[in-house]
């Protein structure tokens, strides 16, 4: 039957719209085979549209979205949770933001020269690289002591440790737990444990009695963890009797056992139940391994904090730049004692470390179950 004008026309009309829904159609599918591929492929073509709510941007021209690890860690990633760097200047480079992003960084430390303005939006930058690779928070931590370590000035504590008694000592704590996890700061490498006997520490011990130490000590770190922020036991097994700064010289303690396990009464005290890190010193004890420095020692790290003293925390070394003990193997060696976290303060030195051991865990001289461990005890911390 024959079509009128004005039929014929509706009928152009409604077919040109028919052919316009199915244009469209094919584009959304399209679009989104394109993000399924690239979903599939490990990218979030959205991830790279802008700036991050934080202001951080994206991360290297390929940011990722966050995704759920699923199955084993890969063993990349397992040795990445050991790494814990220092950061140039007051904003994280691209290729910090890289590693972090990779998993190749589990811990970022701040010291005073990374401190201004727009911390905030520093550790924004290294929290949204790590989410954008699928990675736990990374750890921020700093040295917030109090006196003359404090890496942010105008915060809590308000007293040197030495200054501190138990009382004050729990609020101290507290305070410096708040006003670090209000600046996304996550972790305290404090308070230090150690029982002074005229060392170099001077006024960055409580003092020279272990009981008031470990009470003290004790209480500062039950105060920040109770703010929500990891604190850390050190320097293990105890600097208190040396006049030399392992951060300068290497640094041999002369004590006896009896004396030295006399000073180790707040890890005894709180350190197996309660606080969640101890930092192993850089010193040599030679009565209890006359050889090896406290970090590459498994007589201290594993028979002595974990065995003896019933430990099972994370354990992290000192700087592994100290020129009592950089090396090349430095890695290697306080992995194979038995520490947890590898501090470095170099980018450099920390992503050479990085490298070296997992080039041995794959060699098998280094073990991957060992290494394994530790990614699980540092997954645990809070964040």
């Amino acid at each position: 039957m024959a079509t009128s004008p004005r039929h014929a026309h509706a009928s152009r009309r409604s077919s040109a719209a028919v052919r316009r829904r199915r244009l469209v159609a094919l584009v959304v599918l399209a679009a989104a085979g394109a993000v399924l591929g690239a979903w599939l492929a490990g990218g979030d073509p959205a991830a790279e549209s802008g700036p991050t709510a934080s202001g951080g941007g994206a991360e290297d021209g390929a940011g990722r979205a966050a995704q759920v690890q699923a199955g084993p860690l890969p063993l990349e990633r397992a040795v990445g949770r050991k790494i814990m760097t220092a950061m140039r200047g007051r904003f994280p480079s691209r290729s910090l933001r890289t590693r972090v992003r990779r998993g190749e960084v589990g811990g970022v430390i701040l010291f005073g020269p990374n401190v201004g303005p727009g911390l905030r939006a520093a550790i924004a930058s290294l929290q949204n690289a790590a989410q954008a690779g699928g990675n736990p928070p990374v750890l921020i931590a700093v040295d917030q002591e109090g006196g003359e370590v404090k890496r942010l000035r105008t915060l809590p504590p308000s007293r040197a440790p030495a200054q501190m008694t138990a009382a004050t000592a729990a609020s101290e704590g507290t305070a410096t737990g708040r006003a670090l996890r209000a600046r996304g700061i996550n972790t305290d490498l404090a308070p230090v444990a150690d029982v002074d006997h005229g060392s170099f520490l001077g006024s960055r011990s409580f003092g020279r009695d272990p009981d008031a130490v470990a009470t003290a000590a004790c209480a500062f770190a039950a105060g920040v963890q109770g703010a929500g922020v990891n604190a850390t036991l050190k320097h293990f097994p105890g600097l208190g009797r040396t006049r030399s700064n392992t951060d300068l010289g290497r640094v041999s303690v002369a004590a006896s056992a009896a004396a030295l396990r006399a000073d180790l009464e707040p890890y005894r005290r709180c350190g197996a139940a309660q606080t969640r890190l101890v930092m192993l010193s850089n010193a040599i004890y030679p009565a209890f391994d006359p050889d090896r420095p406290a970090p590459f020692s498994p007589a201290i790290v594993t028979a002595l904090l974990r065995g003896e003293l019933g430990f099972t925390g994370v354990t992290i070394t000192d700087t592994l730049g100290a020129p009592g003990i950089a090396s090349s193997t430095t890695a290697l060696r306080a992995t194979r004692a038995g520490v947890d976290i590898l501090l470095y303060v170099d980018e450099r030195e920390s992503a050479r470390g990085y490298r070296s051991l997992l080039a041995a865990v794959r060699g098998g001289r280094v073990s991957e179950g060992a290494v394994r461990a530790s990614a699980g005890r540092i997954d645990a911390l809070p964040r």
